[in-house]
């Protein structure tokens, strides 16, 4: 009969020691894939909703083309504020979460590219449009002679040219910088490209993004004068000579209600009359929209989708000729 082993007291503690340790290792290990597990989880329900909101924008998208359409088509001849549409924000449930959309006249802004005019493929600069930038600018409290070097330098970066204003900067000027780049020689495409512009500082961008727009067209701004509101007069002014931007604000708070019916009626005021407007700005001024912005965002339990987009109205039906969109998880 052999003897039987009994297991020493150290032993046995040191086996139960690494039992405990096992335990606690596999206690870890499972904690950890529960973790992933439920990371995976959230990412893929984030990634659901996200990929959810950007199909309600598309919606929403529809849906702001084909109120253009009938703010167009409701009266042809001209584009009123009536109805409450310009600006006013709306809200639409959805299910898991809500639309946010607002629909504005897209036109009532300086438009970047008409600093320059386009014949075939060159792009030259318009002296029109330079004044009205630089006198936007001085409306809103930039100095004139920074107002003058932007202007120049933002001339430069579009036009089709490679020889600077006196006060501008063409490629030579960029390619010395620390990050070098050349300029555009093109129209912009969204009016964020003016933040790599000589002269453009945050507090000037700051300043001048909320009444700069990059329309697709090298035209002059096509200010409508039946829906512009009283607090973009600085857009009305800019047109004048000699501008008075308190003048400008009251009269656009006495318009008629239904607009102007015809631009001789317009021009006919005193006020306007007062702006000795040649020929090609009078002309750009309007009494229907053609261009529509459309501001819209989406709220999810776990995401955030904002967009802005630009509507053609022009044609039947509308089409949608630029969009920039942004995330927020």
């Amino acid at each position: 009969m052999k003897p039987v082993y009994v297991a020493k007291k150290s032993e046995r503690g040191a086996a139960l020691l690494t039992v405990l340790l096992l335990v606690a290792v596999i206690a870890v290990l499972a904690a950890h894939g529960i973790d992933r597990l439920a990371g995976a989880t959230k990412l893929a329900a984030n990634a659901r909703e996200l990929s959810q909101a950007k199909a309600y924008l598309i919606a929403a998208e529809s849906i702001g083309m084909q109120s253009a359409e009938q703010i167009v088509s409701l009266s042809p001849g001209r584009t009123t504020n009536l109805g409450g549409w310009n600006g006013q924000e709306r809200k639409f449930p959805v299910p898991g979460g809500l639309i946010i959309a607002a629909l504005t006249d897209g036109g009532n802004c300086f438009n970047i590219n008409s600093l320059v005019s386009q014949t075939d493929a060159v792009l030259s600069a318009r002296p029109e449009g330079q004044t009205q930038f630089v006198r936007l600018m001085e409306l809103l409290e930039i100095p004139q002679g920074q107002a003058a070097d932007i202007a120049e330098s933002v001339t430069d970066w579009i036009d089709s040219d490679t020889v600077p204003f006196p006060r501008g900067a063409e490629d030579e000027y960029y390619i010395q910088l620390e990050t070098p780049y050349r300029t555009a020689n093109a129209i912009m495409v969204d009016v964020s490209e003016l933040r790599t512009v000589k002269g453009v500082t945050s507090d000037v961008y700051a300043r001048l993004a909320p009444w700069l727009c990059a329309l697709p067209t090298t035209d002059l701004s096509p200010i409508n004068i039946n829906t512009l509101r009283p607090e973009q007069a600085v857009l009305l002014a800019m047109l004048s000579n000699n501008p008075d931007i308190v003048q400008t604000r009251q009269f656009l708070g006495r318009r008629p209600e239904t607009g102007y019916g015809s631009l001789n009626d317009f021009w006919a005021e005193p006020l306007p009359a007062g702006f000795l407007a040649p020929s090609q700005v009078q002309g750009q001024v309007k009494l229907k929209t053609r261009w529509f912005r459309l501001d819209m965002a989406v709220e999810m339990q776990s995401a955030l989708v904002e967009e802005r987009a630009l509507v053609d109205a022009a044609r039947q039906p509308a089409r949608l000729v630029h969009r920039q969109r942004g995330d927020a998880l």
